[in-house]
Order: structure tokens, then C-alpha cells, then sequence
């Protein structure tokens, strides 16, 4: 992609950046290829266990050290865990990038996991876990995959169980890294007003003693698909239901088109149908989305909703009928192409947001091993037609092959 400037270190840990003169922040993120997915049985919410102890002290920093680094110039200094990546990621004024990429290098390479600090988060995730079960928002979409992805990582909550947590120990933590890390599967991203040569002399700076690491990750595919549908009693007062089933990888060929039916469906523009049914003709529910998750070999989509328990019923019909009229009726080109119109809008806007764009380079690279230009996206989006859009709901959108997960009100 012009404008973006990629360089290997003989580490094989890889380097982008992209100037952008205009700004006086720059963000930065080491991201690494695995993740949750790529954890034993035994090691259920290790990964995100490593992302919280990264923070608690490395071979030359106390976790206060760590926190303080970045905060008394302003900065900031976070991570996240998915499926299939771990980010340790920071923005801060461009004056201070070195300090910033010396910090973000320390606690993903360097740290120690102390015996008392592991004690201490090994709790903190296990409120974050009680957290979690108590907002029945978030708690039905880490339950639905497992319902995707039965007997699969994908499948399993990010934060582990309380008996996988409970036991962890720093062998634990240095044997995942041991087995997982590669560092041609690293990614070193960068956005702010530094030119490439700047950042690349940096980057050899603090990232050329790392040593090259290989690892033999196979990841295990996704066995077949059965439709399930399941009912939880909890203790809510309101109905939350969440439907959809597996779907395509992130190199198929259809994800785009799929992508396109999926914000069509229920993205986040007011006037998308099920926003329109469900909520604004008949006043259902606060909000309804339809997502679409595409992961390494397999993906997913899914609609997530609340509303009173009596009304459970009624909100499904509205969407399966909204399901059947993609199925059976072919868009008009002009509905075609005020959707394509907004979803162009949509990404334009969103690369103006630039830690957002730093770090959906780094997944880039790992997953497609390419970036595409916003204008290579635009040109890919307007080559879907009206009968792509038909033929991918009747692919996806058979009811018969959807699943259900509800939790409803215990009385």
C-alpha cells in the first residue's frame, strides 16, 4: 500500500510504518500471532494471563515503574487478547517514541512474572471473570461460540475458568511462550510523523538482540457444524439472545461481499433492516447488531439483542422474515449502491482514527500478509452485485442451519 513502508529484521520480526506529518501523536504496538486458539486444554486463559502479567515487572522494571513510564509524559500504555493475537500497544507525543517502543519491548520480551504480582492479578482476573457473568451482554457472546465451536479453543471464554486461573503458575506462563512464540510472526507497527528511516533505526535499536524464534504451531481446524438451540435460566430481568453460525475465513473470497451483507443486515448505521424492524417499526428492543467475525480458517456471524422475556418471540420472527427477504428478494441497484455508499463511508472515517489503522496493518500483515489501500477496498466493494448479495444469504441465512443461544429470566 503506498504510503506504507515495511522492513524484516534478520530476526524475522517485521516492521510498518506509515507517516502521517499532521499529527504530533504517534502509536505503536507489538502484536504477536496467537492467541487464546492456540492454548491446551490445561491452558485455558493463559495467553490473556501473560497479557496482565506483562504489566507487573520485567528484568529491569517494578510494575510501578512500568505504569509511571509513559503516564507522567502523558502517554498511554495498554493490551488486549483475542482469539488468535496478543497486542501490547501505546500512544504518546512523537517526542516521546523511544521511550514509548523501549517500555512496549521491555514487558512483552522481558518480563519476569513475579511470584507475589501473579498472586495479586490472578484475583484481578478472577473478579474480571465474575464481571463478565454478571453483564449477560457480554457473557452471551463468549457462551455462543462455544455453541459454534463445541469442543474447540475457538470456543472456549478468552478469560479461561476459575480452575484453569486458580493454578497458573510462571512455568506455565514461560512454557505458552516458549511453545507459541515465533518472531517471523511478530509485528512491529507504527503511525505518527516519524519518517520510515527514523522508525526503522529505532525499531533495530531495541528489537535486534532479540533472539530469532521458530515455533511448529499447527492450529487445529474447526470440526463440522451441528445447529444447536439453547436456553439458560438466569438471574436478569430482561430476555438476551444472540443467533448466527459459523462462517467464512479471513482469505475467502466471499468474506468482503459477506461483510458487505452483514452491515447491510444490521451494522451500525441506524437504518440498517434489523434496526429498523426490530426497534424502530416495533419498538422491541434499545439496539440490535449483526456482526461478522472472521478468524485464520473458519468465521462466524451473529445477532445479538435484549428485550422483555413475552417479546422473545415476536423479535425473532421480525428478524427471521428479515433473513427470508434477503434471501428471496434480489436488491435494486439503487439499494445496492446506497449501501455500498455507506460502508465506503463508514471505512473512510474509520482510517482517520490513527491507533485504529496502526494496529489493523500489524493483523493485516499476520493474516493476509498484505495491506489493502482504502481504494483497493472501495474498487473490491463495488464489484459486489445484487445477486452475490442473494446468493451469500441463501448460503448463510437458512434458518435451519442457525443456531440460538437465549438467556432468559429465572421467574
Amino acid at each position: 500500500m503506498e504510503g506504507i513502508d515495511i522492513f524484516t529484521l534478520p530476526n524475522g520480526i517485521r516492521i510498518v510504518h506509515r507517516q502521517v506529518t499532521h499529527t504530533q501523536i504517534s502509536h505503536i504496538a507489538i502484536m504477536l500471532d496467537m492467541g487464546s486458539r492456540d492454548e491446551k486444554p490445561h491452558q485455558q486463559g493463559l495467553a490473556h494471563f501473560w497479557e496482565h502479567l506483562a504489566f507487573k515487572g520485567t528484568k529491569k522494571r517494578s510494575s510501578l515503574q512500568i505504569i509511571n513510564r509513559l503516564e507522567i509524559v502523558g502517554g498511554e500504555l495498554n493490551a488486549y487478547t483475542t482469539k488468535e493475537k496478543i497486542c501490547f500497544h501505546a500512544s504518546m507525543l512523537t517526542q516521546h517514541y523511544e521511550r514509548a517502543l523501549d517500555l512496549l519491548t521491555d514487558i512483552t520480551f522481558h518480563s519476569t512474572f513475579p511470584d507475589k504480582q501473579l498472586e495479586k492479578e490472578r484475583n484481578v482476573i478472577l473478579e474480571e471473570m465474575a464481571m463478565y457473568y454478571d453483564s449477560p451482554e457480554d457473557a452471551i457472546q463468549d457462551d455462543f461460540d462455544e455453541i459454534l465451536f463445541p469442543d474447540h479453543q475457538l470456543g472456549k471464554n478468552i478469560l479461561g475458568n476459575q480452575d484453569s486461573v486458580s493454578n497458573f503458575s510462571r512455568e506455565d506462563l514461560n512454557n505458552f511462550i516458549l511453545e507459541n512464540l515465533d518472531t517471523e510472526r511478530i509485528i512491529f507497527s507504527s503511525i505518527g510523523k516519524m519518517t520510515s528511516q527514523q522508525v526503522k533505526k529505532v525499531a533495530e535499536k531495541y528489537f535486534k538482540d532479540i533472539p530469532t524464534k521458530r515455533s511448529n504451531l499447527i492450529r487445529n481446524p474447526v470440526e463440522k457444524y451441528i445447529p444447536t438451540h439453547t436456553v439458560v435460566n438466569r438471574g436478569i430481568t430482561q430476555a438476551h439472545v444472540a443467533i448466527g453460525r459459523p462462517s467464512y475465513a479471513i482469505a475467502d473470497d466471499k468474506r468482503l461481499p459477506f461483510f458487505t451483507l452483514v452491515n447491510l443486515l444490521g451494522g451500525p448505521g441506524m437504518n440498517s433492516r434489523l434496526n429498523l424492524s426490530v426497534r424502530e417499526r416495533h419498538a422491541l428492543v434499545y439496539s440490535i447488531d449483526a456482526t461478522f467475525n472472521p478468524y485464520i480458517d473458519t468465521g462466524f456471524w451473529g445477532i445479538y439483542f435484549g428485550t422483555e422475556p413475552k417479546q422473545v418471540k415476536k423479535a425473532m420472527s421480525l428478524i427471521h422474515q428479515e433473513l427470508k427477504k434477503l434471501r428471496e428478494v434480489t436488491l435494486t441497484q439503487t439499494q445496492l449502491f446506497n449501501n455500498q455508499q455507506q460502508l465506503i463511508g463508514q471505512l473512510a472515517m474509520a482510517e482517520e482514527g490513527n491507533m485504529n489503522f496502526m494496529l489493523m496493518m500489524a493483523k493485516s500483515l499476520l493474516d493476509l500478509e498484505r495491506i489493502d489501500s482504502l481504494d483497493e477496498l472501495f474498487v473490491q466493494m463495488q464489484k459486489v452485485t445484487a445477486l452475490d448479495i442473494r446468493d451469500l444469504a441463501n448460503e448463510m441465512f437458512q434458518e435451519d442451519e442457525i443456531s440460538s443461544l437465549t438467556f432468559m429470566p429465572e421467574n
